[in-house]
């Protein structure tokens, strides 16, 4: 009787398991059903295509009304947004819906979306902007918008009026520009005023019986600047260490020898040590100023700066570095440095805004608080982000102004906006004047070649057709 009542225990307890197993197994299966859906409901626009996925065989025939309004929602979504397409592939994003502030575009590098109704702006990056593939033609509604932090080394057509002004908007270093980048280099006022790495006066005294007053960094020998001519002759009156790869005659350590190690602590404590940096751009240009300025002035050295011509508008204070336009020749800034060198109360003019941490340019403070993107800040937009969303601002202010029945404004780029002169060569003396090496010939010659291009290209960009690249060298190079 007990061994009975056992088995239809043990029946009762396998009819249960089997019930529950039963259930979990189908709320499993409604899950991921719901899932599922959920999935491809939150998928995003794959290579700027609208057209629907396959649905799983599985799925049921509600699913597949659910895709069609899905994907109807989508095109809807995308016809109400204008779409800035990068020309230039900088972000590598297929597709993707930014707001920028109440207003939103769809940014896209995918090139299906050229003759799309909704494209508004092409988006171009300055280094990859050539003639072998443009937008064209192109419609009265399309602007065109150029971002270009770098040197005119990267593009010299650009830095001619016939190019520069075929763009719209702009973002470049010039203060000029829609969205001037001329801070890029610098993280913000605080890191200025940072004594973190400041080596005082006496220890800097001290360490002047090994290591020379001046140090030299470079690795991009020969640029357009012909900075390498200028500190070649310095060298010839004054002691400078050398550690990068342009007139090196110091080794950093092996693992610093890395361009990548140049923003790392340990090479941060070696430049500190010194009293003087060579800071060289590697182009002369109206608000280019790039690390070689802002560096030093983090790290408590004095630079000795040749590049923009309008940096006196960026000192934190008037006496902040020494400027090599100031002196006539490499002997006459050797001497004032051997001076500043010698004379403490000299020297110390030249970083008391440091050390009382007082920044009186009101242009540089101005330029820090308004921009609109960070340095190395995950807390703000970057760049790049900020000159999106210039664009995206700019082309909803049209569109709402043709709601109006209003003309849209029509925005141009200046010359102003990218300003480099043909690049010189230094010739100090019949004796010391070396010979042009090639490089130095080609920034030359590349100048020059660069004007007819930039006129050939205005010419063939104006007719409104595509053009061959036969066409564009037919220009040229024609008589």
């Amino acid at each position: 009787m007990v061994r009975i009542q056992r088995r239809k225990l043990l029946a009762s307890c396998l009819c249960i398991t089997a019930t529950v197993f039963l259930l979990v197994t189908l709320q499993v299966m409604v899950e991921l059903g719901k899932f599922e859906r959920k999935e491809f409901k939150s998928s995003s626009l794959q290579d700027g295509h609208t057209k629907m996925e396959e649905a799983p065989t599985h799925l049921n025939s509600f699913l597949k009304k659910e895709e069609l309004t899905f994907h109807r929602k989508r095109k809807w979504e995308l016809d109400s947004y204008p779409i800035m397409l990068w020309w230039s592939p900088l972000t590598g994003e297929t597709g993707r819906l930014g707001q920028c502030g109440a207003d939103a575009c769809f940014f896209t590098i995918n090139r299906t979306y050229l003759r799309h109704h909704m494209t508004k702006a092409f988006l171009f990056y300055g280094t990859d902007f050539n003639i072998d593939s443009l937008p064209l033609p192109r419609k009265a509604h399309h602007d065109w918008a150029l971002f270009h932090e770098e040197s005119p080394k990267n593009n010299y057509k650009l830095f001619h009026k016939p190019v520069i002004t075929l763009f719209n908007y702009t973002a470049t270093f010039s203060r000029h520009s829609h969205l001037p980048l001329t801070t890029q280099y610098l993280e913000s006022i605080e890191v200025l005023k940072s004594l973190r790495y400041l080596v005082p006066l006496q220890s800097k005294n001290k360490l002047r019986k090994r290591l020379a007053p001046l140090v030299y960094v470079q690795s991009d020998c020969d640029p357009p600047s012909d900075r390498d001519s200028y500190v070649r002759e310095l060298m010839a009156y004054i002691e400078v260490d050398s550690y990068g790869e342009c007139l090196r005659n110091k080794d950093l350590p092996q693992q610093l020898k890395n361009p990548a190690s140049m923003d790392a602590d340990g090479f941060y404590r070696i430049i500190a040590q010194y009293k003087f940096i060579l800071a060289f751009e590697n182009a002369v240009c109206d608000d280019y100023i790039t690390e070689k300025f802002w560096r030093p002035l983090k790290l408590g050295v004095v630079p000795v700066y040749y590049g923009s011509p309008s940096i006196t508008d960026w000192l934190p204070s008037n006496k902040s570095a020494i400027l090599v336009s100031e002196f006539s020749h490499p002997r006459e800034l050797a001497t004032y440095i051997r001076r500043l060198d010698s004379d403490d109360g000299l020297y110390e003019a030249y970083v008391e805004w440091k050390l009382k941490g007082e920044i009186s340019n009101q242009r540089l403070l101005t330029a820090l608080r308004e921009r609109k993107w960070g340095v190395q800040d995950i807390s703000q937009d970057n760049y790049i982000d900020a000159f999106e969303c210039m664009v995206c601002t700019k082309v909803w202010d049209n569109i709402r102004l043709q709601e109006k029945g209003l003309p849209p404004k029509r925005w141009e780029a200046e010359d102003t906006h990218l300003s480099c002169p043909k690049p010189t060569v230094f010739a100090f003396s019949p004796l010391r004047a070396l010979p042009l090496s090639s490089l130095r010939e080609m920034w030359i010659s590349s100048f020059e070649q660069s004007k007819k291009e930039a006129q050939a290209l205005r010419w063939l960009v104006d007719r409104n057709q595509n053009f061959s690249s036969q066409e564009f060298w037919g220009l040229v190079f024609k008589d």
